[in-house]
């Protein structure tokens, strides 16, 4: 892709993103979405195939049915309430068809079967762009409007969540789908604590954040898209191999890596609820998602490639742009001890 286009688009996500963060009039922050799901488009359809296209396509659908849902809800609010303010949804329909739309945005059961399907077709790097970037105004919104969204229409959408993420990565091969799924669990994580208490979901997002990012730069770095190209790289880097397996355990929720820290307070937050039959199955179904993570970890580590590699072992890795990943990969492992520090920040 031409740079100056490639620049142009990366700065309207960005202006997108910013102008829905920093509204707090609702028809801003729907034209901040509209800027964001538009300059995604192109980013999408680059890589010319029909796949991508395909793709491109879904995504322009999804969205652009989740958009008219919000300005309906958000017209109707103002029309009884005679408040355009994003922190006065006071009409009980209103905040309902706004809890679908943005559940739509983000791809949050039952509104996540596009999200699986969309990733498969794009390249590395707008896989993760669409997996990160693309969730901070949605979730932006439905953090700014907590008090108003109803209770339990959110915890349904996150243990459907939690439970269909878990179990649809179970028998996928393709890694790109893989973290959609894992995408959707974690959303449902950070659905069920929205109510409670916002700041874990601040919480949970930034991590989420910090660890697929860091796993979708090291796919990039080694160039793998499915299981039988992963079980390679352990020739190719060995080093960032064994950091990808942690990032994997992380973002299954295992002590001591970073993954465990949202997990943890979440459940303690629910069980402060009375919440003891939503937390189990919570904790049953990250049992799910931990079963794929380790099936790709066993992939890396504990198996021999299918086929024979001619390659001398590289004892470095080549110059890159990849600069940020050792930063990324030491976030996702030791930001455990820190907790009370990251608590004191939030509150």
């Amino acid at each position: 892709m031409n740079p100056y286009a490639l620049s142009i688009l990366l700065s309207s996500l960005a202006v997108g993103t910013i102008t829905t963060l920093s509204s707090s009039h609702w028809f801003l922050a729907w034209v901040g979405l509209e800027i964001n799901t538009l300059a995604m488009i192109p980013l999408m359809t680059k890589m010319h195939h029909p796949r991508s296209t395909e793709s491109a396509t879904k995504y322009f659908l999804t969205q652009a049915a989740a958009s008219a849902l919000i300005l309906f809800s958000t017209i109707m609010n103002a029309w009884t309430t005679g408040e355009w303010t994003i922190i006065t949804m006071n009409d009980n329909s209103s905040t309902l068809m706004l809890t679908i739309a943005l559940a739509i945005k983000l791809g949050i059961a039952p509104f996540h079967l596009w999200l699986p399907d969309v990733m498969q077709g794009l390249n590395l790097t707008t896989c993760l762009i669409l997996a990160t970037w693309q969730k901070l105004a949605p979730m932006s919104l439905m953090i700014m409007t907590n008090h108003q969204l109803n209770t339990n229409l959110l915890v349904t959408m996150a243990v459907l969540s939690a439970v269909i993420g878990g179990w649809g990565g179970l028998n996928q091969t393709q890694i790109r789908k893989m973290m959609a799924y894992s995408s959707i669990a974690h959303l449902g994580w950070m659905t069920l604590v929205l109510s409670f208490s916002p700041n874990l979901t601040a919480l949970n997002l930034m991590i989420y954040l910090m660890l697929t990012s860091s796993m979708f730069l090291m796919m990039t770095t080694l160039n793998s898209t499915n299981i039988n190209k992963l079980s390679t790289s352990w020739l190719k880097a060995p080093l960032l191999a064994s950091s990808m397996m942690v990032t994997l355990m992380a973002l299954g929720g295992l002590p001591p890596t970073s993954g465990f820290l949202p997990k943890w307070l979440i459940l303690q937050e629910m069980t402060k609820q009375h919440l003891g039959a939503v937390s189990t199955l919570m904790a049953m179904s990250a049992l799910l998602s931990l079963f794929f993570y380790l099936r790709l970890s066993y992939a890396i580590s504990l198996t021999t490639a299918p086929n024979t590699s001619n390659s001398n072992m590289t004892w470095r890795m080549a110059h890159n742009q990849m600069q940020i990943l050792p930063t990324m990969i030491m976030l996702t492992t030791m930001m455990l001890p820190i907790t009370p520090t990251l608590l004191a920040m939030l509150n």
